[in-house]
């Protein structure tokens, strides 16, 4: 039999190697996470070298510091270029009403801009196979009143389709109603004598909100889910957007940090199409925009192939260098091929714009919560951010009508 005193000793020798070897082991883990954190260093400091990103930042903050101090700009400003935030701030009042400052982690109204997350979210139940391009929107419901109206037409504004907003804009005020994407299907498909459309579908680009508030209601009935819903989960979260909600969205916790729509100082109160979105009513912040616009650049949420037609241009009937895809307004050169990747946004005392670049890979992003449509004024800083190697075609104002 073993001794007392030799079974302790073995014992104290074991536990004294585990400690040695978990030491080692924690010491060359933490050896390993300083050499990873010093070579990634050293790849930021050598990119930021490449793109000159000390004097690009210098040069943003004289543009945006001058649209606050002479332009009465009150929002928050990001720009990126190759993975590196050039700039990042926060301008102003969230809410005038009891003054509560901006930061860049507030909320704002992105108004149509959300139009980019309806088509993505339409675009990925087409790759799933749960849509089609050629789907009629009477396919899906069989009382829409509007024949030959597709997925296609109502992405790229071509459906020929009212205004919802001018048709229901009587009973909405009479009745004080709110109504809902599935509501507006109803009511449009209840309308006797049926409400005139203003052309053939597919026969001329004709920016319209329409177009998108449907889509969301497909999105609806083709997933059984709610917008909002859909939207969180097959889109925003897997790609680490958890700032980036619909207006519908009753959580508590997801409405911190929201903005309010302001003009001339004074709060914009609730508007009656509020609850219809996929036209607009998604609430974001510019980190959670940078994290979309990488998304999209590299091809996340839906096939590079999937998006390549979505930033393909789709509407000749103005000669010009503005143009549409699917969701997203697209700048073209004189050969009508795509420049750069856009959208802005106008709701109820918010302005916004994302603008992006996917060959020289930088994004610029601007948010507003009181009105000032100087917000779409950006080529000093996509001159800057080319280096003044390129010579830019866009406009002084790139504010769409």
């Amino acid at each position: 039999m073993y001794s007392t005193k030799l079974i302790l000793r073995v014992v104290a020798l074991y536990a004294f190697i585990s400690l040695t070897i978990s030491s080692c082991q924690s010491t060359a883990g933490e050896t390993t996470q300083v050499v990873d954190e010093a070579a990634q260093k050293e790849k930021l400091d050598s990119l930021k070298k490449a793109i000159n990103a000390d004097f690009k930042s210098a040069k943003i903050d004289e543009i945006i510091k001058k649209k606050v101090n002479l332009e009465k700009f009150n929002g928050n400003v990001l720009v990126a270029q190759k993975g590196v935030i050039l700039y990042q701030e926060a301008f102003g009042l969230a809410k005038f009403q009891d003054s509560t400052l901006l930061t860049n982690d507030s909320k704002f109204q992105l108004a149509s801009l959300s139009k980019t997350f309806t088509s993505i979210s339409v675009l990925r139940l087409v790759e799933s196979g749960k849509l089609s391009l050629t789907t009629t929107v009477d396919e899906i419901y069989p009382n829409f009143p509007y024949e030959g109206v597709t997925i296609h037409s109502l992405l790229c504004h071509r459906s020929g389709l009212p205004y919802y907003e001018y048709l229901m804009s009587a009973e909405t005020r009479k009745k004080k109603w709110y109504p809902t994407n599935q509501e507006m299907m109803q009511w449009l498909a209840e309308q006797n004598p049926v409400q005139k459309a203003y052309n053939l579908p597919d026969h001329f680009f004709s920016y319209n909100n329409t177009n998108f508030a449907i889509l969301a209601a497909i999105v609806e009935r083709v997933s059984t889910l709610s917008f909002d819903v859909y939207l969180r989960k097959e889109v925003l979260i897997p790609i680490g957007m958890t700032d980036t909600y619909a207006n519908t969205t009753k959580s508590d916790s997801i409405n911190i940090n929201r903005t309010s729509g302001h003009e001339r100082k004074r709060l914009v109160p609730r508007d009656y199409y509020d609850d219809i979105t996929g036209d607009k009513g998604i609430y974001s912040t510019t980190s959670d925009l940078f994290k979309w616009y990488e998304s999209l650049r590299d091809g996340k949420v839906v096939s590079k192939n999937l998006l390549q037609e979505a930033f393909t241009p789709r509407s000749f009937e103005h000669p010009g260098l503005r143009n549409y895809g699917y969701g997203f307004r697209l700048w073209v050169d004189k050969e009508q091929r795509t420049d750069y990747i856009y959208h802005t946004g106008w709701w109820k005392g918010y302005n916004t714009i994302m603008f992006f670049d996917l060959r020289e890979d930088f994004v610029i992003i601007l948010l507003t919560n009181h009105l000032n449509r100087t917000v779409y004024h950006i080529k000093e800083v996509i001159d800057v951010l080319h280096g003044g190697d390129k010579s830019v075609t866009v406009e002084e104002n790139i504010l769409d009508a």
